[in-house]
Protein backbone atom coordinates (compact mmCIF):
# COMPACT_ATOMS: atom_id res chain seq x y z
CA UNK A 1 0.00 0.00 0.00
CA UNK A 2 0.68 3.52 0.10
CA UNK A 3 1.81 5.72 2.83
CA UNK A 4 3.38 8.81 4.02
CA UNK A 5 6.29 8.61 6.18
CA UNK A 6 8.71 10.43 7.78
CA UNK A 7 12.16 9.15 8.89
CA UNK A 8 13.21 12.32 10.50
CA UNK A 9 11.43 15.28 12.23
CA UNK A 10 11.18 18.57 11.17
CA UNK A 11 9.74 20.94 8.46
CA UNK A 12 6.08 19.41 6.17
CA UNK A 13 8.45 18.08 3.32
CA UNK A 14 10.10 15.63 6.33
CA UNK A 15 6.71 13.32 5.18
CA UNK A 16 6.71 11.67 1.68
CA UNK A 17 4.46 9.23 0.01
CA UNK A 18 5.92 5.37 -0.01
CA UNK A 19 5.09 1.99 -0.64
CA UNK A 20 5.26 -0.09 2.81
CA UNK A 21 3.54 -3.56 3.68
CA UNK A 22 -0.13 -3.91 3.95
CA UNK A 23 -0.78 -4.27 7.28
CA UNK A 24 -2.86 -7.63 8.99
CA UNK A 25 -5.08 -7.48 11.34
CA UNK A 26 -3.96 -8.44 14.65
CA UNK A 27 -6.03 -10.57 17.54
CA UNK A 28 -8.86 -8.65 18.18
CA UNK A 29 -8.46 -6.05 15.42
CA UNK A 30 -9.68 -5.01 11.61
CA UNK A 31 -8.31 -3.85 9.24
CA UNK A 32 -9.71 -0.75 7.29
CA UNK A 33 -9.00 0.45 4.08
CA UNK A 34 -8.93 4.10 4.82
CA UNK A 35 -12.10 6.57 2.63
CA UNK A 36 -10.74 9.66 5.07
CA UNK A 37 -8.02 10.63 7.52
CA UNK A 38 -7.95 13.85 9.38
CA UNK A 39 -5.50 16.26 9.66
CA UNK A 40 -5.21 17.89 13.00
CA UNK A 41 -2.81 20.01 15.01
CA UNK A 42 -1.22 16.90 17.06
CA UNK A 43 0.05 15.96 13.52
CA UNK A 44 2.31 18.82 13.37
CA UNK A 45 3.19 18.45 16.71
CA UNK A 46 4.38 14.81 16.23
CA UNK A 47 6.00 16.16 12.56
CA UNK A 48 7.71 18.70 13.86
CA UNK A 49 9.06 17.17 17.01
CA UNK A 50 7.09 19.24 19.52
CA UNK A 51 5.74 15.92 20.75
CA UNK A 52 8.09 12.24 20.75
CA UNK A 53 8.09 9.96 18.24
CA UNK A 54 9.39 6.67 17.25
CA UNK A 55 10.74 6.59 13.92
CA UNK A 56 10.19 6.03 11.47
CA UNK A 57 6.74 7.24 11.72
CA UNK A 58 3.73 6.89 9.46
CA UNK A 59 1.46 10.32 11.09
CA UNK A 60 -2.35 9.93 11.75
CA UNK A 61 -4.68 9.17 13.99
CA UNK A 62 -7.88 9.57 12.98
CA UNK A 63 -10.23 8.20 10.13
CA UNK A 64 -12.53 6.47 8.84
CA UNK A 65 -13.31 3.71 6.21
CA UNK A 66 -14.60 0.05 5.30
CA UNK A 67 -13.79 -3.16 7.30
CA UNK A 68 -11.14 -5.04 4.58
CA UNK A 69 -10.15 -7.94 7.40
CA UNK A 70 -10.72 -8.98 10.32
CA UNK A 71 -8.77 -10.56 13.35
CA UNK A 72 -9.10 -13.63 15.33
CA UNK A 73 -11.65 -13.48 17.82
CA UNK A 74 -13.54 -10.71 16.17
CA UNK A 75 -17.28 -10.95 16.61
CA UNK A 76 -18.70 -7.46 16.78
CA UNK A 77 -17.23 -5.83 13.07
CA UNK A 78 -17.22 -7.71 9.89
CA UNK A 79 -15.58 -7.30 5.96
CA UNK A 80 -17.71 -4.71 4.79
CA UNK A 81 -18.49 -2.60 7.74
CA UNK A 82 -18.22 1.55 8.04
CA UNK A 83 -15.99 2.55 10.94
CA UNK A 84 -14.67 5.72 12.26
CA UNK A 85 -11.51 6.12 15.04
CA UNK A 86 -9.62 8.96 16.60
CA UNK A 87 -6.85 6.99 17.87
CA UNK A 88 -5.37 4.74 15.27
CA UNK A 89 -1.61 5.48 14.69
CA UNK A 90 -0.81 5.34 11.00
CA UNK A 91 -3.82 6.94 9.30
CA UNK A 92 -2.08 8.86 6.75
CA UNK A 93 -2.39 5.79 4.58
CA UNK A 94 -4.64 3.10 2.18
CA UNK A 95 -5.05 0.91 4.91
CA UNK A 96 -4.64 0.91 9.13
CA UNK A 97 -4.88 -1.40 11.37
CA UNK A 98 -6.62 -1.10 14.98
CA UNK A 99 -8.39 -2.88 17.67
CA UNK A 100 -12.29 -3.24 17.85
CA UNK A 101 -11.85 -1.41 21.05
CA UNK A 102 -11.26 2.02 18.68
CA UNK A 103 -13.03 1.57 16.17
CA UNK A 104 -16.65 2.98 16.12
CA UNK A 105 -19.78 1.78 14.09
CA UNK A 106 -20.69 4.72 11.41
CA UNK A 107 -24.37 4.48 11.12
CA UNK A 108 -26.10 4.74 7.71
CA UNK A 109 -26.85 7.68 6.46
CA UNK A 110 -23.78 9.16 7.78
CA UNK A 111 -20.95 10.18 5.09
CA UNK A 112 -17.78 8.79 5.61
CA UNK A 113 -15.86 11.89 5.38
CA UNK A 114 -17.93 13.47 7.80
CA UNK A 115 -17.44 10.60 10.22
CA UNK A 116 -13.69 11.11 9.57
CA UNK A 117 -13.97 14.92 10.14
CA UNK A 118 -16.16 14.56 13.76
CA UNK A 119 -14.27 11.99 15.13
CA UNK A 120 -11.37 13.85 16.95
CA UNK A 121 -12.33 17.57 16.68
CA UNK A 122 -15.72 16.37 17.36
CA UNK A 123 -15.24 14.62 20.44
CA UNK A 124 -13.02 17.12 21.97
CA UNK A 125 -15.62 19.84 21.41
CA UNK A 126 -18.38 16.83 23.19
CA UNK A 127 -15.88 16.15 26.15
CA UNK A 128 -14.81 19.49 26.68
CA UNK A 129 -18.88 21.23 26.82
CA UNK A 130 -20.24 17.89 28.60
CA UNK A 131 -17.66 16.72 30.74
CA UNK A 132 -14.51 19.24 31.35
CA UNK A 133 -16.89 22.08 32.09
CA UNK A 134 -19.95 20.97 31.65
CA UNK A 135 -22.33 23.84 29.89
CA UNK A 136 -25.59 24.91 31.10
CA UNK A 137 -28.45 27.67 31.01
CA UNK A 138 -27.31 30.66 32.38
CA UNK A 139 -23.50 29.92 31.34
CA UNK A 140 -21.25 32.12 29.38
CA UNK A 141 -18.28 30.72 27.38
CA UNK A 142 -15.34 32.21 25.62
CA UNK A 143 -14.48 30.09 22.43
CA UNK A 144 -10.78 31.04 21.18
CA UNK A 145 -10.81 30.18 17.37
CA UNK A 146 -14.49 30.07 16.79
CA UNK A 147 -14.12 29.41 13.01
CA UNK A 148 -11.63 26.56 13.36
CA UNK A 149 -12.10 22.70 13.28
CA UNK A 150 -12.76 22.07 16.94
CA UNK A 151 -13.97 25.90 17.42
CA UNK A 152 -16.98 25.79 15.15
CA UNK A 153 -18.07 22.76 16.37
CA UNK A 154 -17.66 23.72 20.42
CA UNK A 155 -20.25 26.98 19.72
CA UNK A 156 -22.15 24.73 18.39
CA UNK A 157 -22.63 22.31 21.26
CA UNK A 158 -22.39 24.83 23.51
CA UNK A 159 -25.48 26.73 22.28
CA UNK A 160 -27.15 23.16 22.23
CA UNK A 161 -26.53 23.11 26.31
CA UNK A 162 -28.09 26.33 26.50
CA UNK A 163 -24.87 28.32 27.26
CA UNK A 164 -24.54 31.91 25.90
CA UNK A 165 -21.07 31.71 23.94
CA UNK A 166 -18.43 34.55 22.86
CA UNK A 167 -16.03 33.70 20.46
CA UNK A 168 -12.21 35.09 18.72
CA UNK A 169 -11.67 35.37 15.31
CA UNK A 170 -9.42 37.14 13.00
CA UNK A 171 -11.07 37.18 9.84
CA UNK A 172 -14.50 38.60 8.09
CA UNK A 173 -15.25 35.24 6.84
CA UNK A 174 -14.13 33.62 10.15
CA UNK A 175 -16.19 35.90 12.05
CA UNK A 176 -19.52 34.94 9.61
CA UNK A 177 -18.73 31.32 10.13
CA UNK A 178 -18.60 31.35 13.63
CA UNK A 179 -22.13 33.35 13.68
CA UNK A 180 -23.30 30.86 11.48
CA UNK A 181 -22.23 28.19 13.83
CA UNK A 182 -24.61 30.10 16.46
CA UNK A 183 -22.17 32.74 18.62
CA UNK A 184 -23.69 35.15 20.15
CA UNK A 185 -20.95 37.53 20.48
CA UNK A 186 -17.71 37.95 18.24
CA UNK A 187 -14.54 39.33 18.74
CA UNK A 188 -12.18 40.35 16.10
CA UNK A 189 -9.20 39.76 18.21
CA UNK A 190 -7.19 41.53 15.37
CA UNK A 191 -9.03 45.37 16.01
CA UNK A 192 -9.25 45.15 19.82
CA UNK A 193 -8.12 43.16 23.19
CA UNK A 194 -10.26 40.13 23.60
CA UNK A 195 -10.18 40.56 27.42
CA UNK A 196 -11.46 43.96 27.79
CA UNK A 197 -14.07 42.52 24.55
CA UNK A 198 -14.82 40.08 27.58
CA UNK A 199 -14.98 42.99 30.14
CA UNK A 200 -17.70 45.39 28.15
CA UNK A 201 -20.00 42.32 26.96
CA UNK A 202 -20.09 40.59 30.07
CA UNK A 203 -20.89 41.48 33.99
CA UNK A 204 -17.73 40.62 35.61
CA UNK A 205 -16.12 37.99 33.18
CA UNK A 206 -17.29 34.08 31.95
CA UNK A 207 -17.26 30.83 33.77
CA UNK A 208 -15.77 29.32 31.27
CA UNK A 209 -12.63 29.88 28.50
CA UNK A 210 -11.98 26.95 26.11
CA UNK A 211 -8.48 27.75 25.06
CA UNK A 212 -6.87 25.71 22.39
CA UNK A 213 -4.35 28.75 21.04
CA UNK A 214 -2.52 28.38 24.15
CA UNK A 215 1.29 31.28 24.42
CA UNK A 216 -0.64 33.94 22.31
CA UNK A 217 -4.03 33.93 24.78
CA UNK A 218 -3.32 32.36 27.90
CA UNK A 219 -2.80 35.54 29.61
CA UNK A 220 -5.74 37.31 28.14
CA UNK A 221 -7.87 34.12 28.69
CA UNK A 222 -7.09 34.21 32.32
CA UNK A 223 -8.46 38.00 32.51
CA UNK A 224 -11.12 37.14 30.83
CA UNK A 225 -12.66 34.65 33.93
CA UNK A 226 -15.26 35.45 36.54
CA UNK A 227 -14.17 34.60 39.92
CA UNK A 228 -13.44 31.33 40.49
CA UNK A 229 -14.18 30.82 36.95
CA UNK A 230 -12.36 28.07 34.38
CA UNK A 231 -10.06 28.13 32.26
CA UNK A 232 -9.88 25.18 30.29
CA UNK A 233 -6.70 25.07 27.72
CA UNK A 234 -6.71 22.38 25.30
CA UNK A 235 -4.07 23.33 22.66
CA UNK A 236 -1.25 24.99 21.52
CA UNK A 237 -1.53 26.22 18.02
CA UNK A 238 0.52 29.51 18.51
CA UNK A 239 3.30 27.38 20.72
CA UNK A 240 3.47 25.79 24.75
CA UNK A 241 2.19 28.41 27.34
CA UNK A 242 5.33 28.67 29.67
CA UNK A 243 5.46 27.52 33.57
CA UNK A 244 2.40 29.06 35.47
CA UNK A 245 2.62 30.56 39.13
CA UNK A 246 -0.47 29.05 40.90
CA UNK A 247 -0.54 32.21 42.94
CA UNK A 248 -1.68 33.97 39.77
CA UNK A 249 -4.92 31.49 39.80
CA UNK A 250 -5.54 32.80 43.21
CA UNK A 251 -4.99 36.50 42.93
CA UNK A 252 -7.16 36.82 39.94
CA UNK A 253 -10.47 35.32 41.66
CA UNK A 254 -9.34 31.58 43.10
CA UNK A 255 -9.52 30.42 39.03
CA UNK A 256 -9.02 26.70 38.01
CA UNK A 257 -6.74 25.73 35.34
CA UNK A 258 -7.21 22.52 33.62
CA UNK A 259 -4.86 20.63 30.76
CA UNK A 260 -7.32 17.84 28.99
CA UNK A 261 -7.35 15.85 26.20
CA UNK A 262 -9.13 13.36 24.62
CA UNK A 263 -7.43 10.00 24.86
CA UNK A 264 -8.79 11.46 29.51
CA UNK A 265 -12.70 11.77 27.96
CA UNK A 266 -12.43 8.46 25.95
CA UNK A 267 -11.21 5.74 28.78
CA UNK A 268 -13.07 3.07 27.45
CA UNK A 269 -14.74 1.94 24.37
CA UNK A 270 -18.60 3.11 26.36
CA UNK A 271 -17.73 6.37 26.34
CA UNK A 272 -16.04 6.55 23.24
CA UNK A 273 -18.96 4.73 21.52
CA UNK A 274 -21.31 7.45 23.62
CA UNK A 275 -19.70 10.63 22.66
CA UNK A 276 -19.10 9.30 18.55
CA UNK A 277 -22.51 8.20 19.19
CA UNK A 278 -24.26 11.68 20.20
CA UNK A 279 -22.11 12.97 17.31
CA UNK A 280 -23.19 10.82 14.65
CA UNK A 281 -26.95 11.07 15.67
CA UNK A 282 -26.94 14.80 15.61
CA UNK A 283 -24.78 15.12 12.11
CA UNK A 284 -28.10 12.24 10.92
CA UNK A 285 -30.97 14.49 11.94
CA UNK A 286 -28.87 17.74 10.50
CA UNK A 287 -28.99 19.10 14.00
CA UNK A 288 -25.12 19.83 13.74
CA UNK A 289 -23.20 21.26 11.00
CA UNK A 290 -19.94 19.65 10.37
CA UNK A 291 -17.79 21.86 7.70
CA UNK A 292 -15.49 20.32 5.52
CA UNK A 293 -12.85 22.81 4.55
CA UNK A 294 -10.26 21.24 2.35
CA UNK A 295 -9.36 17.86 1.49
CA UNK A 296 -6.40 16.52 -0.68
CA UNK A 297 -4.81 13.86 -2.03
CA UNK A 298 -2.27 11.37 0.30
CA UNK A 299 0.79 12.76 -1.33
CA UNK A 300 -0.06 16.34 -0.63
CA UNK A 301 0.17 16.06 3.18
CA UNK A 302 2.74 18.53 3.40
CA UNK A 303 0.65 20.83 1.92
CA UNK A 304 -2.58 19.87 4.50
CA UNK A 305 0.16 20.44 7.38
CA UNK A 306 1.29 24.09 5.93
CA UNK A 307 -2.34 25.40 5.72
CA UNK A 308 -3.25 23.86 9.05
CA UNK A 309 0.39 25.32 10.80
CA UNK A 310 -0.81 28.68 8.48
CA UNK A 311 -3.80 29.30 10.65
CA UNK A 312 -5.58 29.17 7.67
CA UNK A 313 -8.85 26.21 8.29
CA UNK A 314 -11.94 27.08 8.78
CA UNK A 315 -13.26 23.76 9.20
CA UNK A 316 -12.09 20.20 8.90
CA UNK A 317 -9.14 18.97 6.81
CA UNK A 318 -9.17 15.97 5.15
CA UNK A 319 -6.48 13.46 3.15
CA UNK A 320 -8.14 10.80 0.75
CA UNK A 321 -6.28 7.87 0.02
Amino acid sequence: MKAIRMHETGDPEVMRLEEVDDPRPAQGGVTVRVAAAGVNFIDLYRRSGAYAVDLPLTPGSEGAGVVEAVGDGVTDLREGDQVAWAAAPGSYAELVSLPTAKAVPVPDGVDLQLAAAVMLQGMTAHYLASSTFPLREGHTALVHAGAGGVGRLLVQIAKRRGARVLTTVSTDEKERLAREAGADEVIRYTETDSAEAVARLTDGGVDVVYDSVGKDTFDKSLDSLRPRGYLVLYGQSSGAVGAVDPQVLNAKGGLFLTRPSLAHYTLDRAELSARAGDLFEWIAAGELNVRVDQTWPLAEAAEAHRYLADRRSKGKLLLLP
